[in-house]
């Protein structure tokens, strides 16, 4: 088939590159436009624009896909469907109207679970043990489309966000060329989705890694593994920001009021709601690398009655 291809970060990137390996035709990339990144504010390029000038495929990058002369770009190319793959942007009616076959979208969710754009995050913070790949026709919802096919993984106990999403990736490409295939031949019976099962998963925003550490352990442990990397999950040490990285349930009910700190053999402890503890294995300070917690607890000297968080917050 002919296809256009939309996409902007990592997780796209195995797509484009099975698709642009198969026997289907990408006639253009399309991605968002470069941004200022990091300390210096220098332009940097989506991965997907690396990835396609890599595969020498052509990249446009319009800073709104609504515009009268994007529509009449698109359907210039004449394109048998099109592919999406976390673009960032909403498509409006008039580019979904182009694609004969429609434009497909692979999603990192077993929908109509966890609609949104950070599905892997939210699965992972709310504690699921399983999750998966959807390959959907998009329409002018958000990831309300017909599903076209499925593929479903368990999540590890101590695998974060960032590994997942690698893993799930890999599986989305190997979906979505599963469906194009299918699409093709005409194996595939599209379903509607139950929106009475649905649910979202929103954008993140910095302050959903603040720690409530009277939360109970097990909950705030799924956090830590669901926010790497941003907006990460953090608190504060003796008036100073905190990230708490790595983290596991600790053994046995804490002691002492939630936030407050405990330290044996080098091993260090927060005390968490519910009576639960949480044993931090990796943290960073404000302005300091990431560090053990043990090259914490050798560099801070541990007082007595010491917490994270105003008032154990």
């Amino acid at each position: 088939m002919r296809l256009v291809f939309m996409g902007t970060p990592d997780f796209a990137v195995p797509t484009l590159e099975a698709v642009a390996g198969s026997a289907h035709q990408v006639l253009a990339v399309v991605t968002r436009p470069d941004r200022p990144r990091g300390r210096g504010q220098e332009l940097a390029a989506p991965p997907i624009k690396q990835c396609a000038r890599r595969l020498n495929l052509p990249v446009h990058q319009p800073e709104r896909v609504c515009t009268a002369e994007f529509v009449e770009f698109l359907a210039s190319l004449q394109p048998d469907a099109g592919v999406i793959v976390g673009y960032g942007k909403m498509i409006p009616q008039a580019v979904i109207d182009i694609p004969p076959r429609g434009i497909i979208n692979v999603h990192a969710s077993l929908l109509p679970e966890y609609r949104g754009a950070a599905p892997v995050q939210w699965a992972i913070a709310k504690g699921e043990t399983r999750t998966g790949v959807t390959t959907m026709r998009i329409d002018a919802g958000l990831d309300t489309g017909d599903i076209l096919l499925q593929r479903e993984t368990g999540i590890g106990p101590e695998e974060n966000a960032t590994e997942l999403s690698a893993r799930l990736a890999v599986m989305g490409a190997e979906l979505l060329l599963e469906t194009l295939n299918g699409l093709e031949a005409g194996t595939i019976v599209p379903r509607k989705q139950d929106a009475a099962q649905a649910t979202l998963a929103p954008m993140l925003k910095k302050e959903d890694g603040l720690l409530d550490w009277r939360r109970p352990a097990a909950e705030i442990c799924n956090r830590v593994r669901g926010f790497v990397p941003w907006p990460g999950s953090y608190s504060s040490f003796r008036g100073r920001l905190v990230h708490i990285w790595k983290a596991r349930l600790g053994e046995g009910a804490a002691s002492g009021p939630p936030g407050s700190l405990s330290a044996s053999g080098r091993r260090l402890w927060v005390a968490c709601g519910e009576a639960s503890s949480l044993e931090i294995l990796e943290l960073q300070l404000e302005g300091r690398r990431k560090m053990s917690a043990e090259a914490f607890l050798n560099g801070c000297h541990l007082q007595e009655n010491e917490v994270l968080g105003e008032l154990g917050q």
